[in-house]
Order: C-alpha cells, then structure tokens, then sequence
C-alpha cells in the first residue's frame, strides 16, 4: 500500500514521545525519503528510546490529514500525508541529537540553508496539528475543471459533460451537459461521475 495514504484500518498511530519540557528544543523539518515518512517516524522514535535521547528529541510528527477518496464507486476514509517526504521533530540541536536524526535510514537532510538546520515556530506547528485534526474529512478532488466525465447515476446517467466547478467540502462537481443543444449545468456527487 502507498505509504502517502493509508485507510482508517491500517493506521497505527504514533505516539507522542514527549518525556520532557527541554526550553531549547525547537521544531524542525526533516527531509525523508517521499513514502518512507512513517517508516522514519518510527525508526527514529525506537532510536531515541534506546539511545536514551528522550530529553534531546522530544517528539516526531508526520502531518497527516483525513481525506475521502472514491474507489470503485465507494466512498473511503483515507488518511493523507500533508506534506509527503518531510517529518516534523521537536530537538534540542547538538551534535549527537543531530547525528541520531540524520543518520536514520530514509532520512536525506533537515530543511534549512546549507548545512544549518532551521527552526520553525511553535505557531506554525500548532497551526499544523490544529489542521490535521479538522473534524470533517475533505474529499481528495479526483476531477480538475473541464476535466470531461461520464455521468454514471440518476437522470443524466451515460451522458458526457465537462466539469465546470468543483466543491471538494461537499464532494459535488458540476458539470455542463449538452441537453437539446444546449450546455445545462447539472450538480451531481462525486459518485455519480466518472473521469474518462
């Protein structure tokens, strides 16, 4: 399975490792391998517990987002990687917190200018987590204005038209079909057409 989403079933939530309130660890981006996130995640967490970094790294995050993804005429609850290829981890940077990060596997590099790390703001991570636990579920969009899709249920069922909007909240698009000469615009949900 693609490890950028996976379904409700097969999530194995990290959990948090914070065991400390170190006042010099910041938040960094780490560059992984892109599919390898959670892999990362993992590894680097088991790391930390058996090289006994717990006051240095504090906690590692893989920002991920609860999205709807239409396969085979079915709706799924998928959880998304937000920025797939990077992990977010709390650090208070020296030479051996540094080393234990960049050196586990499926790691390439902290995000920053040259070979120094840059931290970013407690704001902008709260920011993340207040966006990765939204209570609805977004609809991953499937169709792109004038995107043409086959109307596969209800009235307008085996016609052609061409997306004209998409409202990914709702899961609907609408789509201009040609009815006696004339483009109408019909609202239908996410079901109900097929991209061709």
């Amino acid at each position: 399975m693609d490890d950028n989403k996976q379904t409700k079933q097969t999530i194995n939530p990290l959990p948090s490792i914070v065991k400390s309130n170190n006042p010099n660890a910041r938040w960094y981006v780490v560059h992984t391998y892109s599919g390898h996130e959670n892999k990362v995640a993992v590894t680097l967490k088991q790391r930390i517990e058996s090289e006994h970094l717990e006051e240095k790294i504090l906690d590692v995050l893989v920002p991920m987002q609860d999205k709807i993804e239409i396969k085979g005429g079915k709706k799924l609850s998928v959880k998304e990687k937000i920025f797939p290829g990077y992990i977010l981890v709390k650090i208070a940077l020296d030479d051996a917190s540094w080393l234990a990060v960049r050196t586990t596997q499926g790691v390439t590099s902290f995000v920053g200018m040259g070979n120094k790390p840059t931290p970013i703001s407690d704001a902008e991570v709260a920011t993340i987590v207040k966006f990765t636990q939204s209570e609805t579920p977004v609809y991953k969009q499937v169709f792109g204005v004038s995107d043409t899709v086959k109307i596969v249920d209800g009235p307008f069922s085996d016609f052609i038209g061409k997306v004209d909007n998409v409202d990914e909240e709702r899961g609907k698009v609408k789509v201009l079909v040609s009815i006696f000469g004339r483009e109408t615009p019909v609202e239908l949900d996410f079901l109900q057409v097929q991209k061709i």
